[in-house]
């Protein structure tokens, strides 16, 4: 390669991972895997390392990160955070072993490992001043980071002071420490769980949840978040006696009160231990509760660490040992729409079969239409895929630079891929769905709420199962026309079981029409939205015939709601399921008309609630509604305050914030009543 190409080659290089490091640091967008990136930037190193005259003061390989998001306080930090060089294989440890020990004095002791994860979450820098935590900074670019100190505040395995008990190690006056924040797994898929319930947009990933979430500007979205932490470095502290070893380091850590990957952390007298430690976490990565793309090795000697010092701005006393990747870029060959219990309809990627984590892989979720279109993602693109362990694969995104041209949009489709009949959907809500209540794909799980609500028992999974497969259910309704001898026919039925779900549907039929709307799986309405409506249209019939209007004007329900349930009554589906209840004998009737909440301090005053609470919201609703207060379903601008507990619905608490609404959470809203009461 002569002078002029290199040059060119390099200036390529150094664009594109300008790019990509901004995609990753600063939007948590990535479209290419970390592998990927790694070989862009071992070519340009490699270019520089052959023509040293090319290497330039903004050279990706100069630099440690990426350049801090503006939106946030820059913070200088006391020493540079650097990021590490890397090995994927037994020799490239060997070799980098080798390296150092050129580098060190013959008469050195032998050499001692302390081996790390080497979190996928994002790196922050705590500052303590006499044991309180003063300031919470992101790595940024290795030298300014952004203050983030009142979201990290929210974090509860952070301590805020240490120790945490008072028997701890007495905290020095000031002390840095360098760790990760991230999101545990089984919290990952419980948010991701609670975001597409509520119809709004899933991370993608644990890191991008991650990171979305310590970037918010309003702490109080943060503090909703399951973020977690662990503590990895001390990168400065007044000490008289500081620890001398990365295995005191650790302890030291823990000690004073910060939670340690303890499931992980290992000390090694040998490199070869460490080569088979690497080969036996590589297996079993899938088994840790956060995600993690390698190993960090580290010289146990911190003095030695130290004298080793840094090349290319990397540390020559640590490595990064990478797993295997497990992303993957193949050709999106098609969509399929499936239908889930709810009646959301989810998107499906087809793909040429990839090899990704040791499994071939060939079908992946695309999330929902929103993340299709944010990402721009079109049938015949290359596409980044991920697999991690028993989580589903996903797309990550297009790679849009090798676009022929005849790539098609992906477009939601118009009509239920199971039952034919027409797809929902409503402006600003992320999800598309089937509101027929006798869809084949939700007969089952429906079938199991209708059962749930109404208390119906002995109907549990296994008989809905059957009673579905063998074509006994179309919906709900067909529960009150089951014969003895049907329920004979199914597996493990007897006579006395299927005498007492017999007498169980039929005792289901006098429970009250609140319950019994709540259990008919109409959208957005749950116990509290079903009193609601049952005070304002006190039989089913009414309820039915009501306009979308008349539904609107019901204080808290809303113009979004009030459309989803007009149109899951025009349904014919539905229609004729109304029409078997009522064959059946069914309430559809309130037994009492609804009296007006009784006057108390809350009177006048609009509710709306959200997240978890104590106790459950009908409870709640229930107690606020004692003392004359009104509760609605959804956020409009005649609710006065939004009742917030744990993990709030993101529709609900941005309604809020936009529309300038107050916001209590639970004590608040005790303490409310009891300024009033006064």
């Amino acid at each position: 390669m002569d002078l002029n190409t290199a040059r060119q080659q390099a200036q390529d290089l150094r664009e594109q991972l300008a790019y990509h490091n901004y995609r990753y640091h600063v939007l948590d967008s990535p479209v290419i895997s970390d592998a990927e990136y790694d070989a862009l930037m071992d070519a340009l190193r490699a270019i520089e390392a052959a023509f040293p005259e090319l290497v330039t003061a903004d050279s990706p390989t100069r630099r440690v990160g990426a350049a801090p998001a503006e939106a946030f306080t820059k913070v200088t930090h006391p020493a540079p955070i650097l990021s590490l060089d890397k090995a994927t294989s037994a020799e490239e440890l060997h070799a980098w072993q080798t390296r150092i020990a050129k580098l060190l004095p013959e008469d050195t002791p032998p050499l001692a490992y302390v081996v790390e994860p080497k979190f996928d979450g994002l790196t922050v820098v705590l500052h303590y001043t006499g044991g309180q935590l003063t300031l919470g900074a992101t790595r940024g670019d290795g030298q300014i980071g952004e203050d983030v100190t009142t979201n990290l505040r929210t974090i509860r395995s952070l301590p805020l002071r240490i120790p945490l008990s008072a028997d701890g190690p007495h905290p020095p006056a000031n002390l840095v420490v360098r760790g990760e924040a991230l999101m545990l797994l089984k919290d990952f898929e419980a948010l991701n769980e609670r975001l597409t319930e509520a119809g709004e947009a899933p991370f993608a990933n644990p890191r991008n949840a991650a990171a979305g979430s310590l970037r918010q500007l309003d702490s109080r979205i943060t503090a909703q978040r399951p973020l977690s932490f662990f503590a990895y470095a001390i990168v400065g502290a007044d000490l008289v006696s500081a620890p001398a070893t990365q295995q005191e380091t650790i302890a030291a850590l823990k000690a004073y009160g910060f939670p340690v990957a303890e499931d992980v952390i290992r000390r090694f007298e040998t490199l070869a231990e460490v080569v088979a430690y690497c080969q036996e976490m590589t297996a079993r990565r899938n088994s840790l509760p956060y995600e993690a793309d390698g190993l960090v090795i580290k010289i146990d000697d911190l003095t030695v660490q130290q004298a080793l010092g840094i090349v290319g701005g990397r540390p020559r006393g640590a490595v990064a040992f990478k797993f295997p990747p497990q992303e993957a870029t193949t050709l999106l060959r098609d969509v399929e729409f499936s239908v889930g219990r709810t009646g959301v309809i989810t998107p499906t990627a087809l793909l040429d079969p990839v090899p990704i984590a040791g499994v071939t892989v060939s079908r992946a979720s695309l999330h929902n239409f929103d993340f299709i279109a944010e990402r721009d993602i079109r049938l015949g693109d290359r596409v980044l895929v991920h697999r991690a362990g028993d989580v589903i694969p996903y797309v990550v995104g297009p790679i849009a630079d090798i676009r022929t041209g005849a790539e098609q949009p992906i477009t939601p489709p118009v009509t239920c891929p199971s039952c034919g009949e027409p797809v929902a959907h409503t402006a600003g809500e992320v999800a598309y769905f089937c509101l027929n209540s006798a869809c084949p794909a939700q007969r089952g799980e429906k079938l199991l709420y209708f059962a749930h609500v109404l208390d119906i028992v002995g109907l549990g999974s296994s008989t809905a199962a059957q009673l579905v497969q063998q074509g006994n259910i179309v919906d709900p309704g067909d529960l009150y026309s089951l014969s003895r001898s049907e329920l004979l026919a199914l597996e493990g039925f007897a006579g006395k079981k299927a005498d007492n779900l017999l007498e169980a549907i039929a005792a289901s039929k006098e429970r009250p029409l609140p319950r019994l709307l709540a259990a008919l799986g109409i959208r957005g309405v749950g116990n509290t939205v079903a009193e609601t409506l049952v005070a304002a249209f006190p039989t089913l019939d009414a309820l039915a015939n009501a306009s979308e209007a008349a539904l609107a004007a019901i204080p808290g329900l809303g113009p979004v709601r009030a459309a989803s349930i007009r149109a899951w009554f025009e349904r014919p589906g539905n229609r004729e399921l109304l029409h078997k209840l009522k064959a059946a004998g069914v309430r559809l009737e309130a037994e009492t008309q609804a009296t007006p909440p009784e006057v108390g301090p809350l009177s006048g005053l609009s509710f709306v609630i959200t997240g978890t609470l104590s106790q459950p919201r009908d409870d709640i609703a229930a107690w606020i509604t004692s003392l004359g207060g009104a509760v609605g379903a959804s956020v409009t601008k005649k609710t006065n305050y939004l009742v917030t507990g744990a993990d709030p619905g993101g529709t609900k608490f941005n309604k809020a914030q936009q529309l300038g609404i107050a916001m209590l959470d639970e004590a608040g809203l005790r303490q409310l009543a009891q300024d009033l009461s006064a």
